[in-house]
């Protein structure tokens, strides 16, 4: 759908929106069309529209999620939140309307050569989310695991990219290793964006102005908030945040949550196979195989650290045979260090950029992947819950994503149209947090 069809239908779901321009806006472009609107009072909008059921699934899915955050939580939150402006519905799809919101997203080479200062508020801005009450999750019927329940998904969708025949085997005997270490998934579940990177993280100047892509809400894997910043190769910046982060959550950040970052970084190559397989697109399968062989090549170059606790020894020299897989994968999009950028359409809009097709997303995935070591033990106290939810596969978008107002509240009417109103305890310092696995090989192209 271009971006001159998206403005009509948002003229449609905002009563009295006149769109003065408009250009494409960074989205997952398998799953969504999306535009950047500007309107005769020079306000921005933006609108997403779904490409099939299960993205518009994911779009109602953050309309309820929105509406979970009361006024008073999102005054608590050192950030601004998307609201719904208005939908229409085409068929089975639902196409949304956001409402304006101050804000630019950065690439993570940007984000990684800015201030010491942007770099205490992303991490801060982490913190806020994963200190969230968690009845704002299970009082929604979001998704919730247990940390056991978390691996054992990790180890089903490992099975079921397996059977694709597709992923090289020291990859696989890699992954499982880490999946088996029992010891690095001891950690405590918090609420967890779920599908959070650069994209999603809108700064004014050194501030985080606000976070966007709630659809993937749930109780779950800190870990999963961090991947992103697997493809950052600036050690110092990654330690501010990691320190910015500890300081300001309620309660201290396990040992290895860098490790599993390092792993849901690279494993996203592998979901993001299973997904080319399953919307049997053949350029998707192509470009994750290409990505998978580079990044087991630069393992192999360069020695990346295992991502395990444990040191990956002779004995796993095999992968084990895959076992029929009993769930359906989380399907992901690779959500590190997204590149690109697409020429715009129509009427360009100020600010907005658009970024490349799906190989975009899978390129930059791989960029982060080469490895991980940790000096510290496991926490003495074992088992804590954690869970994670499917991320979302699709394009790897770069620029900015306007949205929305903060505070307000949405309200629904008879034709299930959705309008929005107008309008701690400091933790253990961070030296204990595993950096290592931040420190990345980038791939050669």
């Amino acid at each position: 759908m271009t971006a001159i069809e998206l403005a009509a239908i948002a003229s449609a779901a905002v009563p009295g929106l006149n769109v003065t321009a408009f250009g494409p806006e960074p989205d997952d472009a398998a799953d969504f069309s999306s535009a950047l609107l500007v309107d005769s009072e020079n306000r921005r909008w933006r609108v997403r529209s779904p490409r099939h059921a299960e993205a518009s699934t994911r779009l109602e899915t953050e309309r309820q999620v929105l509406r979970a955050f009361s006024p008073a939580i999102r005054a608590e939150l050192p950030f601004l939140l998307p609201t719904v402006a208005g939908t229409v519905r085409q068929g089975e799809l639902i196409t949304f309307v956001y409402s304006h919101i101050a804000g630019k997203a950065e690439t993570v080479e940007t984000l990684s050569s800015g201030t010491a200062a942007l770099a205490l508020e992303i991490g801060a801005a982490i913190a806020a989310i994963h200190d969230l009450p968690q009845e704002l999750v299970t009082n929604y019927d979001l998704p919730s695991y247990t940390a056991n329940e978390f691996r054992q998904r990790r180890l089903n969708e490992l099975d079921q990219s397996a059977t694709t025949g597709k992923i090289p085997p020291a990859l696989l005997r890699r992954w499982e290793h880490a999946m088996e270490d029992v010891a690095l998934w001891r950690f405590n579940a918090c609420v967890v964006h779920g599908d959070l990177h650069e994209d999603n993280i809108l700064l004014d100047g050194d501030a985080v102005s606000a976070v966007i892509g709630w659809t993937e809400l749930r109780v779950g894997d800190p870990a999963d908030d961090f991947a992103w910043l697997v493809a950052v190769n600036d050690p110092d910046f990654v330690d501010t945040v990691m320190q910015a982060y500890a300081a300001a959550r309620n309660e201290t950040p396990d040992p290895h949550l860098l490790r599993r970052a390092a792993l849901s970084a690279e494993f996203a190559l592998a979901q993001w196979l299973v997904k080319g397989y399953a919307a049997d697109s053949a350029r998707m399968v192509e470009d994750a195989e290409a990505m998978l062989k580079t990044l087991e090549a630069d393992i192999a170059e360069h020695g990346g650290q295992p991502i395990s606790v444990e040191p990956l020894t002779a004995k796993a020299a095999e992968p084990a045979a895959p076992a029929a897989a009993t769930q359906e994968p989380a399907s992901t999009k690779p959500s590190v260090s997204r590149l690109g950028t697409v020429p715009p359409e129509a009427t360009a809009v100020p600010g907005g950029t658009a970024t490349d097709d799906d190989e975009a997303a899978a390129a930059s995935a791989g960029s982060a992947a080469s490895g991980s070591a940790d000096t510290g033990d496991a926490p003495a106290d074992d088992a804590p819950s954690d869970g994670e939810a499917p991320e979302t596969a699709g394009d790897a978008p770069t620029g900015a994503m306007p949205i929305i107002t903060a505070n307000t509240t949405d309200s629904t009417d008879a034709s299930g149209t959705a309008t929005a109103a107008p309008g701690s305890e400091a933790a253990a310092p961070a030296e204990n947090l595993d950096t290592t696995a931040m420190k990345v090989i980038p791939l050669k192209k």
